[in-house]
């Protein structure tokens, strides 16, 4: 896994690499949202909102945490073996928004992330055991909590909105 060297540095990679993949988007039609394809397991949509879900979540972590409250991880009702069931609650919590609309709301949950890095101190980004969420057996410190959530999926799913925007049927368009 890449890692970095300071803040600025892995805000940088959150802001470029989340450029590119928002870009896909852009001359996809909002009536082929939910257009599915056999090569890509998401449909643009269910792509934007796998997204969205799991900044939500990230977020959701680090306020309950600073309100003093357990943070449940990875969200209230699931755990890490039920992660397929979790991605589904997140295509049906956001099913109803249009493609523009998804994508200012992952605008917005992009910038509170770069604000959230911008605003931990390089202890609490950088060193494990930082934050009651974070701490796993694995011991990773915050900053690869967010770019797993972040850099690595945006990359990803870049890959897979190109290879659904490549779809051999195009007709109902």
């Amino acid at each position: 896994m890449q890692s970095y060297a300071n803040k600025a540095t892995l805000i940088a990679a959150i802001q470029s690499s989340y450029d590119k993949y928002r870009l896909e988007f852009d001359d996809i039609p909002d009536h082929l949202k939910n257009s599915r394809v056999s090569t890509v397991d998401r449909t643009p949509a269910e792509n934007l909102a796998y997204q969205i879900g799991w900044l939500t979540a990230l977020l959701q972590w680090e306020s309950d945490e600073q309100a003093g409250k357990k943070a449940v991880v990875p969200a209230q009702g699931y755990n890490w073996r039920q992660l397929g069931a979790l991605y589904q609650s997140f295509y049906v919590t956001y099913q109803d928004l249009t493609l523009p609309e998804l994508i200012d709301l992952l605008n917005t949950r992009v910038s509170a992330v770069c604000n959230l890095v911008n605003n931990y101190s390089d202890v609490a980004l950088f060193e494990p055991d930082q934050r009651q969420w974070a701490t796993t057996n694995a011991h990773w410190p915050v900053w690869k909590w967010i770019h797993i959530n972040t850099v690595a999926p945006f990359k990803t799913f870049r890959t897979k909105i190109r290879k659904w925007k490549k779809r051999p049927c195009r007709g109902h368009e």
